[in-house]
């Protein structure tokens, strides 16, 4: 089983990847978070500065992840600075209704949105890989559920059911076709090709 130590401090990330790659993926909390300076102007590029940033102080294999919220109709505020949004505002719940004030503004802008996760797995300077998920939906109109953090409680994903269910309201839901959780799959679909192919060689 492969193992990466995971470039973030964010436990309810840890966790989350912990449950996502159970099985097949060793995933190790860092000894101690490290600062790393986001500069990249795109996800791929935050990923991997996190990931390099712990591979070259830890000199082992790492995981990193950079994801955020695009908001449609707002394009210039989350992205990857999803995060740094709102800084005065220490909560993410405050952050939440501080986009559903500015969307309310303009009560015919747009309200969609969607969520994008990048993976890097860093496994040395030679040998560096990246994935993508995304789960499109709707900014809505208040805060729903305690099953999620960070914009999960404003996220409608788009499903079949359409019921107005946020994010933190669909726990099972986001583990199999969340943004992370597609990324993932991308990821362990490539790793167990690659093995396979290993273990066929001659």
């Amino acid at each position: 089983m492969k193992t990466f130590l995971l470039a973030s401090g964010n436990a309810h990330k840890a966790e989350e990847f912990k449950e996502l790659f159970s099985g097949t993926i060793s995933v190790n909390a860092a000894p101690r978070t490290l600062e790393v300076d986001e500069t990249g102007k795109t996800f791929v590029e935050n990923a991997l500065l996190k990931a390099r940033a712990y591979y070259d102080t830890y000199k082992v294999a790492a995981l990193a992840d950079d994801s955020g919220l695009v908001v449609e109709s707002l394009p210039g505020i989350l992205g990857v600075q999803s995060a740094r949004f709102a800084p005065e505002l220490a909560e993410y719940s405050d952050k939440c209704r501080k986009l559903i004030g500015l969307l309310n503004q303009n009560p015919l802008q747009s309200r969609n949105a969607y969520f994008v996760c990048v993976l890097c797995f860093y496994l040395s300077p030679d040998e560096i890989y990246f994935f993508e998920g995304r789960v499109h939906g709707q900014i809505g109109s208040d805060l729903r559920g305690d099953k999620g953090f960070g914009y999960d409680p404003i996220f409608i994903p788009e499903r079949a059911e359409n019921d107005g269910k946020s994010l933190a309201e669909l726990p099972e839901w986001k583990n199999t076709f969340s943004h992370r959780a597609k990324a993932v799959q991308s990821s362990l679909e490539f790793f167990k090709e690659s093995m396979d192919k290993t273990h066929q060689r001659p």
